[in-house]
C-alpha cells in the first residue's frame, strides 16, 4: 500500500502556514562504568522541533564542475527537468532519479487493515525538487559542460546528443589549482586556473560565490567538492590548529593550505554550506573552529557509492550474526578521471584511508569476537585502467571464523558506473542540507530555537568516512545510519521512530483489534 502524502493527527505536531512545530519524547540509555558492571539509566528528554516549510530559491556551486560527476549530475537534471527521453539498443529511456534516497526511496509509515502502508522519502517534510536548483561552479579545465559531458563519456550518445543545446553555453568558473596536492598527470588539463596568493584566491571565490547567488537572485547557496582527490594535509600546530592560526596562514600563503581547504574557508565565510566529496582531509581543526563560531554547516567526506557501501552493510551483517571476519580484501580497477589521478601513491593514500576505516565502529561492537585492539586483515587496492573508462570493476573477499575453527570466504564482484552511483548521493547531499538549514530545536527550558551542530553527521549515510562532532562516536553501519536519518525526520513531524518491534502484530488477533 503507498500513500502520496501524510497527515499526522497528534497532540505533539503542530501545522502552521511558514512552520511545522512537533514535540518529540527523546529515549536514550546513559550507561556508566560502576565496580566492573555497566550500568545502564533509561532517559526521557523532551525536544521541540520547527521546520521551515517555505522552500528556499537555491543554487548549488560544485568544485569540480567540468568532471564526471559533474557533468552527470547537470546532464541528469536538466534530462528530468526538460523530460528528455533517448533511444539505446535496449529500447527508449526515460529520465529518473534511482539511487537517489530522498526521490526513489520510501519509508514506512504504518499499517491499514494489516497491509504496510509506504510514502515517498521527500514527501515526509518539504524538500527541495532537484529539478529547480540552479547549477554552477569551478573547473581547473576550460571545456563547457557539454565538452565535459562528451569528453566523461557517461552518458548514453543520444541523450548527449539532445542535452548539447542546454550545456554548451554552461562554461565553469576558473579554479585554484596546485600541482602540490594532485597528481602530476592532471596538469594537461589545468587551461583554467586562478592566480595569485592563497588568500586572492580565497577571496576571488568569495566574490564568485556572491556574483553567483545575485546573477541568479539566490536565497541561499550550497557548495560541495566533488573534484579530485588531495593528498593529506599536515596538521600542524600554529599553521591550521585553530581558526586564528589558519586565517593567518593562508594570508601568508602558507604553502600547507589545500585548494579544498580555501574553498571550504571561503564558503564559510560567506554563510553556505560546505560538503565535502573526497577523501582527503579538508577540514582540518581550524576549519571545523571557524564553521561552529559562524554557525555555518560542513559535511563530509568522500561519496559512499558502491564498493564501500557493500562493505558497510556484509561486515555488519557478519558481526552482527557472531561470524568473525579476519581478512577483507577490497580490489578496483576504474579508467575515469578520478582513476588517474588516484593511481599517484598520495592520492591514493587519502582514498586508501577513508575506505579502510568503514569496518571499525563494527568490529569494535563485538568484543566476544574481536580483543581490545583486534581488527581484520584489512588492504584496498585501486589501479588504473583506462579502457573500462567509468565502468569501475570492485572487487571484494571477505574470509571469516565460523564454529569450531571454521572457515567462510564470501567473494564479491560488483561493476558500478562510477558517476551513475556519485550523481544521486550530490542530490542527496544538497537537498538534506539545504533541509537541515531549514530545520531548528529547543528544549522546554530554552526560549528560542538554535541550529544544530555544525558538522552535519546525520549525511554519514551517504558519506564514506562520515565525519562527526567532537566526543561522538562514528557510526558506518549501513542500517544504522539509515534509520538515524529516517527517524529523525519521522521526528520533524510528531512520529516515533521506527523501532520493527511491531508488537500489534504479535498479538491474538481479538486482542490486537481491541487494543489498536
Amino acid at each position: 500500500m503507498f500513500a502520496d502524502e501524510i497527515s499526522v493527527i497528534s497532540p505533539h505536531v503542530r501545522y502552521e502556514e511558514d512552520a511545522i512545530y512537533s514535540t518529540y519524547k527523546y529515549h536514550c540509555v546513559e550507561a556508566q562504568m560502576k565496580d566492573g558492571k555497566v550500568i545502564a539509566t533509561p532517559v526521557k528528554k523532551r525536544f521541540m522541533l520547527k521546520t521551515m516549510t517555505k522552500k528556499p530559491k537555491t543554487g548549488v556551486m560544485l568544485v569540480g564542475w567540468g568532471g564526471n560527476n559533474g557533468s552527470t549530475v547537470t546532464g541528469g537534471i536538466i534530462a528530468n527537468r526538460e523530460g528528455i527521453t533517448w533511444r539505446t539498443a535496449r529500447g527508449v529511456q526515460k529520465p529518473d532519479y534511482f539511487g537517489s534516497v530522498t526521490q526513489s526511496s520510501t519509508l514506512r509509515v504504518g499499517s491499514i487493515e494489516g497491509k504496510e502502508c509506504h510514502m515517498p522519502f521527500k514527501a515526509i517534510l518539504p524538500m527541495l525538487d532537484p529539478n529547480e536548483l540552479v547549477i554552477g561552479g569551478w573547473d581547473i579545465s576550460s571545456f563547457n559542460l557539454a565538452e565535459s559531458m562528451e569528453r566523461a563519456g557517461v552518458l548514453d550518445y543520444d541523450l548527449q546528443r539532445q542535452l548539447v543545446p542546454y550545456m554548451k553555453e554552461m562554461v565553469p568558473l576558473p579554479s585554484i589549482y596546485d600541482p602540490e596536492f594532485i597528481a602530476a598527470n592532471q596538469k594537461d588539463r589545468a587551461d583554467n586556473v586562478l592566480g595569485g596568493t592563497k588568500l586572492e584566491q580565497m577571496e576571488a571565490v568569495r566574490g564568485h560565490i556572491r556574483d553567483f547567488k545575485k546573477e541568479h537572485e539566490l536565497e541561499k547557496v550550497i557548495i560541495l567538492w566533488t573534484a579530485n582527490t588531495e593528498r593529506y594535509s599536515d596538521i600542524v600546530e600554529g599553521l591550521n590548529d585553530t581558526e586564528e592560526n589558519l586565517l593567518a596562514a593562508i594570508e601568508r600563503g602558507e604553502a600547507e593550505i589545500s585548494p579544498s581547504t580555501l574553498f571550504a574557508v571561503a564558503s564559510v565565510l560567506e554563510g553556505c554550506t560546505y560538503i565535502n566529496g573526497s577523501p582527503q582531509n579538508t577540514f582540518v581543526p581550524g576549519c571545523v573552529e571557524l564553521a561552529e563560531r559562524l554557525g555555518v554547516y560542513i559535511a563530509g567526506d568522500d561519496f559512499k557509492s558502491g564498493q564501500t557501501k557493500m562493505k558497510s552493510v556484509l561486515v555488519d551483517f557478519l558481526v552482527s550474526a557472531g561470524i568473525k571476519p579476519t581478512s577483507i580484501v577490497s580490489y578496483n580497477h576504474l579508467g575515469n578521471n578520478d582513476g588517474k589521478n588516484l593511481s599517484a601513491p598520495k592520492q591514493f593514500r587519502s582514498k586508501e584511508i577513508s575506505k579502510s576505516g568503514v569496518v571499525d565502529d563494527m568490529v569494535s561492537s563485538n568484543p566476544i569476537l574481536y580483543k581490545a585492539g583486534e581488527h581484520p586483515d584489512h588492504t584496498v587496492v585501486i589501479k588504473y585502467v583506462p579502457y573500462v573508462g567509468d565502468s569501475k570493476r570492485a572487487m571484494d573477499e571477505y574470509t571469516s571464523r565460523i564454529f569450531m575453527g571454521g572457515h567462510n570466504t564470501i567473494v564479491m564482484h560488483n561493476t558500478c558506473e562510477d558517476s551513475l552511483l556519485a550523481a544521486p548521493l550530490i542530490i542527496d547531499l544538497i537537498i538534506l542540507s539545504e533541509l537541515m538549514e531549514r530545520i531548528t530545536w529547543k528544549t522546554p527550558e530554552k526560549e528560542e530555537y538554535q541550529r544544530f551542530d555544525s558538522v552535519l553527521s546525520i549525511l554519514g549515510y551517504l558519506l564514506k568516512a562520515p565525519m562527526v562532532p567532537g566526543k561522538t562516536p562514528v557510526i558506518n553501519a549501513l542500517f544504522t545510519q539509515r534509520a538515524a536519518l529516517e527517524n529523525f525526520f519521522r521526528a520533524c513531524i510528531g512520529l516515533q521512530p521506527e523501532n520493527h518491534i511491531m508488537l500489534e502484530y504479535k498479538l491474538p488477533v481479538e486482542e490486537r483489534e481491541s487494543m489498536f
